[in-house]
């Protein structure tokens, strides 16, 4: 196991998180550290212990339910709205010859 100074792990971290669509593999090889190194590495700068799990993402608030009895509404208004936009391009579609 190979001892890397606090700035070479900072340098690579950094690397990583500078590349949006990178995978951890594919920025690990540049600098030549293990993948699994640099996964660790990643957790320990975000504060987490290595081999742990995501931390749990913020709950989003309680729906307010008058809100939610609003849109259901519109949804229903909305799929009237279509349906009957399907029944006329059917009886459309059927009165043209062309």
């Amino acid at each position: 196991m190979r001892h890397y100074p606090p700035e070479f792990k900072a340098d690579a971290v950094a690397l990583y998180r500078s590349r949006p669509g990178a995978t951890i593999k594919s920025v690990a090889a540049d600098p030549g550290v293990n993948t699994e190194t640099l996964r660790n590495w990643i957790r320990a700068a975000d504060g987490r212990r290595p081999g742990s799990h995501s931390p749990a993402q913020p709950t989003a608030p309680a729906p307010d339910p008058a809100e939610v009895t609003a849109l259901r509404k519109r949804v229903r208004e909305l799929e009237e709205e279509r349906d009957i936009l399907r029944k006329a391009a059917r009886y459309f579609a059927t009165e043209t010859h062309w």
